[in-house]
């Protein structure tokens, strides 16, 4: 079984390249670094990026946290759990741009080991990326889930699929009856081999960069202006509500005494909310409920 000291040694290097290529492409804010230690066990280091010329906003976390008991929210599925002792390490990122023609996005990659008697009793990989447009453009969209398939396609034909269609089941708003943006990849409880499932994290932790930052030379000199900025802001009332009302790994950090500011740090600096809004019909506005909805975006979209 992987050692679970080599997982955190690549996600804390994952955690420095990630921040050092973010700080290139705003080329004007640094990140700030908050370490931090849990009572319970364990600690982290929490790195926030604000006001730059890119992004409004930019939070990339790293954890290593432990504990002696599990919140009910995990024992619940998993009984086998109960009484174990656990450890779980992590990199979790959520990027604001400033410009409303730059899509928002999450990622997040992750191991948890649970051990009871001094023996394993429970361990898998997480992790995925989805990305969250206001404004999106077709070329954009296929990039991304071009990006997300090959980096799958060495695990297997069916990989990006399933992991594809996962990230559209999971970052669904139930009560909104739409998808938080256009997806990606999402896979949780990985423990077939652990070797090769850590390799996986890998190739989606690094292939992160190279779905996005193409995103950012394309769109963070694009012309807005306050109506775009209004939409934006509007929208992202639906990330806040997805984290706070659906988001699994929200609940299990509160549940399990984690740091709030670092568990939170996924929220949007700014936000608004409007009662009955409704886009005027036709309008740029409008033409983005058509990508809230699970689609074969590889197929149905036109090659560029």
């Amino acid at each position: 079984m992987t050692d679970i000291d080599t997982v955190r040694d690549y996600l804390t290097g994952l955690q420095d390249r990630i921040c050092s290529a973010l700080e290139q492409a705003d080329g004007r804010a640094r990140f700030a670094e908050d370490v931090w230690t849990r009572e319970e066990g364990g600690g982290g280091r929490t790195r926030v990026l604000r006001d730059g010329a890119v992004f409004e906003q930019a939070g990339v976390g790293f954890s290593d946290v432990s504990g002696t008991t599990l919140p009910p929210s995990a024992t619940a599925a998993r009984p086998e759990l109960a009484g174990a002792s656990w450890r779980a390490v992590g990199v979790s990122l959520v990027l604001h741009p400033l410009n409303p023609y730059l899509p928002t996005t999450h990622c997040n990659v992750r191991h948890f080991q649970a051990r009871r008697d001094g023996e394993t009793v429970a361990w898998w990989f997480g992790g995925g990326f989805d990305l969250t447009p206001y404004y999106p453009f077709d070329e954009d969209v296929l990039h991304w889930h071009r990006t997300a398939r090959d980096l799958c396609a060495p695990y297997g034909g069916d990989r990006y699929d399933r992991h594809k269609r996962w990230c559209d089941e999971y970052f669904y708003l139930k009560h909104r009856k739409e998808t938080r943006g256009v997806g990606g990849l999402f896979f949780d409880d990985l423990h077939e081999d652990s070797e090769r499932d850590f390799d996986y994290l890998r190739a989606v932790g690094d292939g992160f960069l190279d779905a996005y930052l193409p995103l950012v030379e394309r769109r963070r000199d694009t012309p807005h202006g306050e109506r775009e900025r209004e939409f934006q802001l509007y929208r992202r009332g639906r990330y806040v509500e997805f984290n706070l009302v659906w988001d699994r790994g929200t609940l299990f950090g509160l549940q399990s005494g984690g740091r709030s500011e670092s568990i939170l740090m996924s929220l949007p600096p700014l936000v608004r909310w409007e009662y009955g809004y409704a886009p005027e019909s036709g309008s740029a506005e409008a033409r983005l409920q058509d990508y809230l909805r699970p689609r074969d975006w590889l197929n149905e979209l036109p090659a560029l």
